[in-house]
């Protein structure tokens, strides 16, 4: 499946329209199709007025409900999947303040109880030093001195023992200098420090391990419902129950090749001595 960003918004939209128009198309009321799919009235009326997206499941019940055609099953779980994807680049979250942004991150980390890290290039703002943070918010625009502040904030949440947190990092995620060397030095050694709190955990995996698929992007779990997956213009936010459970499966595979707890700690003394 392929698509534009800009259908991302436009998309829920169109799937509210489409299943109104083939449930009035079948000659049923809202009442007996919601009978039909064992779902509520009202439930059915929040997907064809737009204020409720339906899961993909619920899609496909409702068409089986109204025993659509194969064609126009394909039509319309495509426009599903859509639908239950996001497009954040960027650009826009600058504009609407990247405060909020931090503050979107936090509500996130907040709702999750179990949630997974895979950093294929950078270590991420939650297990980073102020000096290292700063850095990486050098390419942005306006005064990121707030933002450094909000993201040393957020990480209160690593303290948390009622979540649990699994970081996969590549050696190059480690070993990527973007501050001096006795600053990358400082950096990794917090990671050993934080790899030995009882609920999270910090696995690496060394150049050179064979592994399964390339890194292709650093993405976020957040338990089985959401997965955020982001690039150099923005990210995507992932809903579908099936998008989020390739995004486990590919995680679960990484981190059967990662090296935790003390083999871990080792390898990163070693990383961290290099820099000194």
């Amino acid at each position: 499946m392929t698509f534009e960003p800009e259908q991302l918004g436009q998309s829920k939209t169109d799937l509210a329209e489409k299943l109104r128009d083939l449930r009035k198309r079948a000659g049923l009321t809202g009442d007996r199709l919601a009978r039909r799919c064992n779902m509520s009235q009202s439930q059915i009326s929040k997907f064809e007025t737009g204020k409720k997206t339906p899961k993909l499941v619920d899609v496909e019940r409702i068409l089986r409900a109204l025993d659509a055609p194969p064609e126009l099953v394909a039509e319309v779980t495509a426009l599903a999947r859509i639908a239950n994807t996001e497009w954040q680049d960027k650009r826009s979250s600058w504009r609407r303040g990247k405060e909020k942004r931090q503050a979107e991150l936090a509500s996130l980390e907040a709702d999750a109880a179990e949630l997974r890290y895979f950093l294929p290039s950078m270590i991420t703002g939650l297990l980073a030093t102020p000096e290292y943070i700063r850095a990486g918010l050098s390419h942005t625009p306006g005064d990121s001195s707030k933002i450094v502040a909000r993201k040393l904030e957020r990480q209160s949440v690593l303290y948390d023992t009622s979540k649990d947190f699994t970081f996969l990092l590549t050696e190059q995620a480690v070993r990527w200098a973007i501050v001096p060397a006795p600053a990358m030095a400082v950096q990794i050694d917090r990671l050993v420090s934080l790899s030995r709190l009882e609920n999270l955990r910090i696995g690496v995996v060394e150049l050179g391990t064979v592994m399964p698929r390339g890194p292709m992007n650093t993405f976020t779990v957040y338990d089985n419902r959401l997965a955020t997956v982001e690039n150099f213009t923005g990210r995507m936010v992932f809903r579908d129950p099936r998008d989020v459970s390739d995004y486990l499966a590919v995680f679960a595979s990484f981190e059967q090749h990662a090296d935790f707890g003390a083999e871990a700690r080792a390898l990163l003394q070693q990383w961290a001595d290099l820099y000194r």
